[in-house]
């Protein structure tokens, strides 16, 4: 096997350090380990994740272009804040997007993806006995994912992977009510069902409708959050 020239691997080694350092630091604003507007000081996130500045600052960079981090000059960068406003607009979009996927699924799945899709909400289910957050948001991102890729559209996948970052956030918070996580959990294996049984128009329905239905709840904790500022 050839062996890269010395510029290649360490351009390599930079680029694999960036995916990575923005991996975790979507992953901890995501899950909401990290809250809206906590300040991001370089120093201790480049000791947390045992890399240089470059990876930190491109990781930054990638993210305030999702919009999970908001950028000002001359001071550290901090984790976007939730607004309502702002959450309805995001919602309706990626609700519009993963239910034209669900329909579009529905004609072109096959039965072996249908069965993965069944075994990940099986987990997604244990994961929720287990009361393991954390799982449960990471499965679920999977389910969703899967679906829409399943539409076999590059186009809809990629304005879906620029916006769903935020989604996922505020669903985290969202999971933090009992009551909505159950109802959340239900919602899925009605959609599963429908997925199931290929009826698009139901499943595209079903789809918009789970997402309006955690947005109320999302809406509710960006209000919060802004009360006690």
């Amino acid at each position: 096997m050839a062996k890269l020239p010395e510029n290649a691997e360490a351009n390599r080694r930079k680029g694999a350090l960036h995916v990575a350092t923005t991996q975790k630091l979507r992953d901890m604003i995501v899950s909401g380990e990290l809250a809206p507007g906590e300040r991001l000081r370089e120093s201790h996130y480049c000791q947390l994740f045992g890399v240089s500045r470059t990876p930190f600052r491109e990781a930054v960079k990638g993210l305030a272009a999702e919009g999970l981090i908001e950028l000002s000059p001359n001071k550290s960068p901090v984790v976007a804040k939730l607004s309502a406003e702002d959450l309805e607009h995001i919602y309706v979009v990626v609700a519009a997007l993963e239910a034209t996927a669900g329909e579009i699924a529905c004609t072109l799945m096959t039965q072996g993806e249908f069965a993965e899709v069944v075994d990940l909400h099986s987990k997604m289910l244990e994961a929720y006995e287990h009361g393991d957050r954390s799982e449960y948001l990471a499965i679920n991102h999977l389910i969703h994912r899967r679906v829409v890729e399943f539409a076999r559209n590059p186009v809809l996948l990629a304005s879906w992977e620029v916006l769903v970052p935020r989604v996922e956030r505020a669903r985290a918070v969202a999971n933090l009510d009992r009551k909505r996580w159950l109802a959340a959990v239900s919602e899925h294996s009605r959609m599963l069902a429908a997925l199931g049984a290929r009826d698009g128009a139901k499943l595209a329905q079903m789809t918009r409708e789970h997402f309006m239905n955690g947005l109320s709840f999302s809406q509710r904790h960006a209000r919060e959050q802004m009360a006690q500022e």
